[in-house]
């Protein structure tokens, strides 16, 4: 469902992205790791057609992400870290909005919302205005709006950042059924654990080049570690040791 050539980002003289190449079937939930600013959220924004490559090749179900943008944009969920909600809308009235964007019918459209909130737990604040929610609630809606016309390819961007517990427990089933059902999630994260729970694959970005790709047991036997944590890959591929040494100190204290 994604495949990745020789993807290339350059700002003036900062490579942010080099030489990119990742394959990605459906039904696959694929974590996308790395450290801040080693390329991930521009990594996402050219395959979601948001931003256009210096060099390379991208599809994503098929569409090419400079050639067949619209295409792209159709067929696929994308959720920033900071998503963009109308505080003036109420939740119910976004997700009809987004909906209608995305050519979502009469009936399925209200069907999909109401299905949508009640899974969420927003039912009962679906009809007050979205500038009243806590920063928790605008996650959920936010990704209700991007599942409510049925992508088969979504793009998550920190996914669980402002969620309690429960909520965040409640995402990660959703995304895993999701992809039991076919679709495929290249998420985002910061929280290791989550990544280590969830994905069946990751891949490493460090300073624009993707350094690792594997299941975790592919990783542990490519660092020649048998019981590291992803954590710990993490840090050796991406850290150094002095920073290794500095999280150990922590674990110990």
């Amino acid at each position: 469902m994604i495949r990745i050539q020789g993807l290339t980002k350059t700002f003036g003289d900062l490579l942010a992205v080099d030489d990119l190449h990742l394959e990605v079937p459906a039904g696959e939930l694929f974590g996308f790791l790395g450290p801040n600013g080693a390329g991930k959220t521009t990594t996402i924004r050219m395959l979601t057609s948001l931003l256009r490559p210096t060099a390379g090749d991208a599809w994503v179900n098929g569409f090419h992400v400079v050639h067949d943008a619209m295409e792209v944009k159709r067929s696929i969920g994308y959720l920033p870290e900071n998503p963009f909600l109308y505080d003036k809308l109420t939740g119910r009235e976004f997700l009809h909005f987004i909906a209608g964007l995305h050519r979502v019918p009469e009936p399925t459209r209200t069907h999909q919302i109401d299905r949508l909130l009640e899974l969420f737990g927003l039912t009962e604040r679906a009809d007050d205005l979205i500038e009243s929610y806590s920063q928790g609630m605008r996650k959920k809606l936010a990704l209700c709006s991007v599942l409510v016309h049925r992508p088969k390819v979504l793009f998550l961007d920190e996914p669980t950042n402002s969620l309690d517990p429960r909520s965040a427990r409640l995402v990660k089933d959703i995304l895993r059924e999701l992809c039991r059902q076919g679709t495929t999630v290249f998420m985002s994260t910061h929280i290791l654990e989550i990544a280590e729970q969830m994905c069946e694959r990751v891949g490493i970005i460090h300073q624009g080049r993707l350094v690792a790709v594997g299941s975790l047991e592919e990783l542990r036997a490519g660092g020649g570690r048998a019981d590291a944590s992803l954590e710990e890959l993490f840090i050796a591929l991406t850290g150094g040791p002095e920073v290794a040494e500095i999280a150990a100190y922590l674990r110990e204290g």
